[in-house]
């Protein structure tokens, strides 16, 4: 097995083995926590742009199940585990990771301390790197990492979301997951005409739309207001994708036009675009939330719920979160008020946000997760309600 490099913009390397396809890859390094969800992450269009560095030892053990996927492809642009498991012990798989990932063309790097390199971005900052195969001349890797563009400002999810609009009919079967954790029938529902901005969509996200009633039409990131009042919604859905919101102003000028004529939801780069409409500022993290295990308080209930999180930006208003407030704060806005509903226990960051008077609301992270957890997935039934107060 042939010898690999990861090398940082900062000067710092890490050597390893090759992995997946060979040859270079170039982006921004971060690190999950998640132990479970492999396929998933790397099929999740937020992670456009970025190499992927795994916490978790075993990576690949289940394989690789072609209906796990969350998308039409890969997207992330590197891997770094551990350890690739070459056997995938699972009756549903149908490659190992390896395979897959040299079938999809991603280049990967195992072998190395990812506890390390995870200390190593905690302390630094996410930063651009590369993997390399073969050679391994590290000047030049560091190198081609520091003059390799970031994604402040850049515009990914154009990159990530459909060519043309299409309508959307599956759900997650006759037998539903709940928070509690158990299984209940599918009931017969209200159908509602949801519109949803493709901004690098995730497929359970729309499952979850179907399951609690939604007819599913998803459009374009660069579709004006103009095109989604067209197709007379009941309600608008804001997808998560990558990179930065500000990268995306068409996005959030049809977000500004459509708030307060139809009940909206926002998940991930959603929830930031629909801040940014708001009047509200984005600022990046320093390592940002990647991860399956991430503590997120709901200031209305004061339930914790555990939750799936991707993002490398967040929400930033006027208002110090050095303790967790009693009650949501709220902030005034041309809308009206907007009050912080969320709060991250991890680094008090916004999690959540509504505006009641506008008929919008929005959460940093994923209530849709899969493989889990599932603490969240009440919030497509609030969007559903949402649309039933508003229609009534």
């Amino acid at each position: 097995m042939s010898k690999a490099l990861l090398a940082l913009a900062d000067g710092t390397c890490f050597e390893g083995r090759a992995l997946g396809y060979d040859g270079d890859a170039v982006g921004e390094v971060v690190f999950n926590t998640a132990m479970t969800g492999y396929q998933e992450v790397l099929t999740d269009p937020s992670y456009k742009g970025q190499i992927i560095t795994m916490t978790s030892p075993h990576i690949g053990n289940y394989g690789i199940t072609p209906e796990d996927t969350e998308s039409r492809r890969v997207w992330a642009e590197g891997f770094v585990v551990v350890e690739a498991s070459r056997l995938a012990s699972n009756w549903r798989s149908t490659q190992t990771v390896h395979e897959y990932l040299s079938q999809a063309k991603v280049v990967a790097i195992e072998g190395l301390d990812t506890r390390a390199l995870t200390r190593h971005l905690r302390e630094h900052g996410s930063q651009q790197g590369v993997i390399t195969h073969g050679g391994c001349d590290s000047a030049r890797a560091v190198q081609k990492a520091r003059e390799a563009p970031g994604i402040i400002g850049r515009d990914l999810a154009g990159e990530v979301t459909c060519e043309r609009s299409y309508g959307w009919e599956n759900g997650s079967g006759a037998w539903l997951p709940d928070v509690d954790g158990r299984s209940h029938p599918a009931e017969t529902r209200r159908s509602w005409s949801v519109v949803a901005y493709d901004f690098g969509v995730k497929h359970n996200i729309l499952n979850r739309l179907v399951d609690v009633g939604c007819r599913v039409t998803v459009v374009p990131a660069s579709t004006t207001a103009a095109e989604v009042e067209a197709l007379r919604p009941d309600g608008i859905f804001l997808s998560n994708g990558p990179g930065d919101p500000e990268g995306v102003p068409y996005a959030m000028k049809s977000v500004r036009e459509l708030i307060g004529r139809y009940p909206m939801f926002g998940i991930c780069l959603g929830h930031q675009i629909l801040g940014l409409a708001l009047g509200l500022q984005s600022y990046k993290l320093k390592f940002g939330h990647h991860g399956a295990n991430h503590p997120v308080l709901d200031l209305r209930s004061r339930k914790v719920e555990i939750t799936s999180q991707n993002h490398n930006f967040a929400l930033t208003i006027p208002l110090p979160f050095d303790e967790v407030p009693n009650d949501p704060p709220t902030v005034e806005t041309e809308y009206g008020a907007l009050a912080i509903t969320h709060l991250s226990l991890n680094d008090r960051s916004i999690e959540g946000m509504a505006c009641a008077n506008q008929s919008v609301f929005s959460v940093q992270y994923h209530p849709e997760a899969s493989p889990g957890p599932h603490d969240s997935a009440y919030l497509f039934e609030e969007f559903v309600r949402l649309m039933e107060t508003y229609h009534a």
